[in-house]
């Protein structure tokens, strides 16, 4: 069973107890552990049902079960699964090209993801992998800021492979993602509505009566 077993559920015939603080009551016998846990409007749980004797703690399980599930809430909550985002080029790619891509990388380290880069040679080109590594290499050094060589260039198949890291986690991204929003929102909500310029109406005089 995952949860601890508590109160009547303890079936040995001593326990050592700790107390709600933990202190170290000593060894003792379950159905005094049990008293003292009434006593004090406590539980009796079992926290290391394989020692000998088994240790028992007094404490409020309810609150316990609560507390561990918020915890655990929390740590799904910061959990970032790891994505990996692959750009492919093509060894004599034009300038314009790169450029493109070498965007799109620096978006994805940005946003906190790994990116696969991948080198396709065709026909002839797969005399030179010499000019992917090369590209590979250049690649690195214009990210560098935003992100690290995690493996290195190597030959794959007909292709050539570099994986880049991120510099900061994608947690570390989204928080300053969100900081630029609630920032954007906050400068917005500030801005003074823009006045409305109405027309000026030149006054004429009327004409005088005979």
């Amino acid at each position: 069973m995952s949860e601890p077993r508590i109160n009547d559920r303890i079936r040995v015939p001593e326990v050592r107890l700790v107390g709600p603080n933990g202190e170290q009551v000593g060894i003792v016998r379950v159905e005094d552990a049990l008293r003292l846990a009434a006593e004090a409007d406590l539980d009796l749980v079992e926290v290391a049902p394989m020692a000998k004797p088994p240790v028992a703690k007094l404490m409020d399980f309810g609150k316990y079960k609560y507390e561990a599930a918020m915890k655990a809430r929390e740590a799904r909550k910061n959990q970032v699964n790891t994505v990996i985002k692959e750009i492919k080029l093509r060894p004599k790619i034009d300038s314009h090209d790169y450029g493109t891509k070498k965007g799109h990388v620096e978006r994805f380290l940005g946003a906190g993801d790994k990116v696969k880069v991948t080198i396709m040679f065709r026909g002839r080109e797969q005399s030179r992998p010499e000019l992917g590594f090369r590209l590979l290499q250049r690649l690195a050094e214009d990210v560098v800021e935003l992100g690290t060589v995690e493996s290195a260039p190597k030959q794959d198949g007909r292709n050539m492979v570099m994986v880049l890291a991120p510099t900061r986690k994608k947690s570390e991204a989204r928080a300053e993602a969100r900081r630029k929003k609630d920032e954007q929102k906050a400068a917005s909500a500030a801005a003074p509505a823009e006045a409305v310029e109405t027309p000026e109406v030149e006054a004429t005089e009327a004409p005088a009566e005979s």
